[in-house]
Order: C-alpha cells, then sequence, then structure tokens
C-alpha cells in the first residue's frame, strides 16, 4: 500500500506534536484592528511609570442562515505600558479611534470579598493608529513598546508584505 502525500503529511505532523523538543515554549501573540470603547485611562505609577487602560471591540461580519448581515463584537481589555501610553496620550487616543494593536495575553487574578475573580488583558507591545485624528491634530501614528515613532503604513509606498 502506497502513502499519499495527505499520509505523508499526517504522519509528519503526528511526529511533530508528539516529538516536542524539551524546552520548546510556546507562543503568545495577538493582533488586533478596533475601536477603542471609551477614552483610555491614564495612571502615573511609583517611579513615574506611566500605564494607560481602555476597551477595544473588535467585530466580525458573517451572513445568517436567512442571508442577513449579522455582526458580532468582542470586547478586549488593552493596557499600554510606558512609552506606549505616553504615546497614546501624544496621540490623543479617543472613544472611537481606530487602531491596530500587537501584544500578548495575560490574565490576571485577584479576591474580593472572598471571591476570586480573573481578568484577561492585551499588553501592547506595540500601537499604530489607523483612523485620523481630529482637525485639530490629524495624521496617524506608529509606535512600538519603546514610544519611538516609526513610519505609518502611507509612509511605506503603500506596498504592504503580505
Amino acid at each position: 500500500m502506497s502513502m499519499t502525500n495527505f499520509d505523508v503529511f499526517i504522519s509528519s505532523f503526528e511526529q511533530a506534536i508528539t516529538l516536542k523538543p524539551q524546552g520548546m515554549s510556546g507562543v503568545n501573540k495577538v493582533f488586533l484592528i478596533g475601536n477603542l470603547g471609551k477614552d483610555p485611562e491614564y495612571r502615573h505609577m511609583e517611579g513615574g511609570i506611566m500605564v494607560a487602560k481602555f476597551p477595544l471591540a473588535t467585530t466580525e461580519y458573517f451572513k445568517n442562515k436567512e442571508g442577513n448581515r449579522q455582526d458580532q463584537t468582542e470586547w478586549h481589555n488593552i493596557v499600554l505600558w510606558r512609552g506606549l501610553a505616553e504615546a497614546a496620550e501624544k496621540l490623543q487616543l479617543r472613544k472611537g479611534h481606530m487602531v491596530f494593536i500587537e501584544g500578548k495575553l495575560r490574565t490576571r487574578s485577584w479576591e474580593k470579598d472572598g471571591v476570586k475573580r480573573y481578568a484577561t488583558e492585551i499588553i501592547a507591545e506595540n500601537m499604530t493608529m489607523l483612523s485620523k485624528r481630529d482637525a485639530q491634530g490629524g495624521g496617524q501614528g506608529d509606535f512600538n513598546g519603546g514610544g519611538d515613532p516609526t513610519p505609518p503604513i502611507a509612509d511605506m509606498g503603500g506596498d504592504l508584505p503580505f
């Protein structure tokens, strides 16, 4: 009995998942494009470290069985630290602005009134403002975790690598 390409693929896949090398870590990476659900909340921590938090809405559209367009919105808790928080304040991020967030998932827990509570947040590593600011500021901004601006997508000649 000869093996097809599919059989070879399945065999290779099974070996890969059962022979995970020692010390190999997983991947914790999130990419989101959405709209701010409210203005960011800014705080200054000890040592002058700035943090910003805001909810981000991402909406997917699909057609139901009857062919009618439906939407499904997910809400994500975004946390910006240090330079990213400062950049968000400088860009004057506001409710409704569209942003691209690249980051990682982090779940934290605490106890309140004897009940253990959990919150899952996106810790942003990079942020790009996609919608233009109002007439006072105008423009787009692209910032990484260090808070250093990088060229907006429009300045890259319009060619995206994907």
